[in-house]
């Protein structure tokens, strides 16, 4: 029989209460506390609370306390990832970032969702789709970005804007739902 946490990154309905994910959350919490804690001219101990939070983050990856997640094992970014203040990821499943990409203040990446049908929900079950996000990818403040979508390299996301469908490369998309205003030469 498979682990709460084994459907969990296998994206079938697990139930997130389990004792394994509970504590996983907490371990998770506690290295948050001291992030957002961590006083900004300690920047050699914020790098250091951070890589233990995410240890598949990317050289130079920076993130502007304060910040929240679910686990953050599930968290991979490239080089020179830039996260501004306030941001969520619920990252029940990969977050995957590209390179070079930037967040502005009050991003929300989830990759958790729940049932439709009430009956479903009310079982307290939920489900995680994957996010992959390109590189070089700007995302403007206040964006949510919704479970199982992918950014291509380059994007740009308006700020405000709910990302609920796939972005391709080198586009331009805002609004809600997030759609495509312009492409752009590169």
């Amino acid at each position: 029989m498979k682990s709460e946490k084994k459907k969990m990154l296998a994206g079938e309905l697990y139930f997130a209460g389990d004792k394994e994910l509970s504590q996983e959350r907490l371990k998770a919490r506690e290295l948050l506390k001291k992030f957002n804690a961590c006083p900004e001219d300690e920047p050699e101990n914020l790098k250091s609370i951070l890589k233990e939070l995410i240890p598949e983050g990317g050289k130079g990856l920076f993130i502007q306390p304060p910040f929240y997640c679910d686990y953050g094992y599930n968290i991979k970014t490239g080089k020179g990832v830039y996260f501004n203040f306030n941001c969520v990821i619920l990252d029940g499943m990969e977050v995957k970032i590209g390179s070079r990409s930037m967040f502005g203040p009050n991003v929300q990446i989830y990759t958790a969702s729940h049932p439709l049908n009430a009956k479903e929900r009310a079982s307290m079950l939920e489900f995680s789709k994957a996010i992959e996000i390109g590189d070089d990818v700007w995302v403007g403040g206040n964006v949510t970005i919704c479970p199982g979508v992918k950014i291509g390299n380059r994007a740009v996301i308006g700020a405000g804007s709910v990302v609920t469908k796939d972005i391709p490369d080198d586009v331009f998309a805002a609004g809600n739902p997030c759609k495509i205003i312009k492409e752009i030469e590169q």
